[in-house]
């Protein structure tokens, strides 16, 4: 069959049609269509849960209903198995979730019960629940320990300027001098002091505190900087020393860090008549195989 539309001839016959550049440039169609088309023509379903749902965590098998997952609607879990967003399946149909499952027991035993883990996982469990954003079990997971203590101690290390700097600072001295010196373990001197104000026996007679009133030009013939590696003080805390020192080591020893201390005297520089600093100085051994 041929249409005639004035001096236009178009012909049904694919010969006849090939031989008009113009009429392919015109009408040649895709062999297959595009992906934009195939969404178009074939829009994706809402993906369907069955009422028991087995569960494949980095290599771990759960099962728990549908509801346990969608116990609170604001995580991760939920939104996962909403229907809204594609889960895929391992060989042998499980919902496949790409975590490692050690902790997720503990999660589910929160969804279904509110169980808390054992002392012994509540950090790593919290991790966790950070990363399936489950607000609830963070919540009660804080006022527990350690957390309730972790805590706590942020709260007076929030009082000591540059603490993070700090202990950045004892690495890298630290590392540095380990691997000029191609040795196992480096030495550094610390600083640790809590009142701003230098200790002598000759104040304690006439002060029952060290924190007295000074006039600005005596505070400043007071004022130096211990000759050691790192400072850290003052602050204002009941927390002394020592807890710092706790708190410097527990924190190296957190980044796998080995590190031992001992105080080896005081500063005991000469500042002015018969004032010398009586800050304490310990020194620092970073270990590093």
């Amino acid at each position: 069959m041929v249409v005639v539309t004035g001096q236009n001839k178009v012909s049904a016959n694919p010969d006849d049609a090939m031989s008009s550049s113009d009429a392919e440039d015109d009408f040649q169609e895709p062999a297959t269509p595009t992906a934009t088309q195939a969404g178009q023509a074939l829009p994706l379903l809402p993906q369907q849960f069955p009422e028991v749902v087995p569960l494949n965590v980095g290599g771990m098998f759960f099962t728990t209903r549908l509801s346990t997952l969608r116990r609170y609607e604001d995580t991760m879990l939920a939104a996962m198995f909403s229907g809204r967003h594609y889960i895929p399946t391992d060989a042998e149909g499980r919902y496949f979730i790409d975590r490692d499952g050690t902790y997720f027991g503990d999660i589910l035993n929160f969804l279904r019960s509110g169980d808390l883990p054992p002392r012994e996982r509540v950090r790593s469990v919290y991790k966790e629940a950070q990363y399936y954003s489950i607000g609830p079990l963070l919540d009660n997971l804080e006022d527990i320990q350690p957390l309730k203590g972790e805590k706590v101690r942020q709260a007076f290390l929030g009082l000591m300027p540059y603490y993070k700097d700090h202990l950045e600072r004892i690495i890298e001295i630290a590392k540095l001098r380990a691997m000029q010196r191609k040795a196992r373990f480096a030495k550094l001197k610390v600083c640790v002091f809590k009142e701003e104000m230098p200790i002598t026996p000759y104040e304690c007679p006439h002060f029952n505190s060290l924190r007295f009133e000074r006039s600005e030009s005596e505070t400043k013939l007071f004022e130096h900087h211990c000759e050691v590696d790192v400072s850290f003080g003052p602050w204002e805390a009941v927390a002394d020393v020592y807890d710092l020192l706790h708190c410097i080591v527990s924190d190296l020893s957190a980044r796998g860090i080995t590190v031992d201390h001992q105080c080896i005297g005081v500063c005991d520089k000469h500042l002015v008549n018969h004032y010398y600093c009586k800050r304490p100085i310990y020194e620092f051994k970073i270990t590093w195989w």
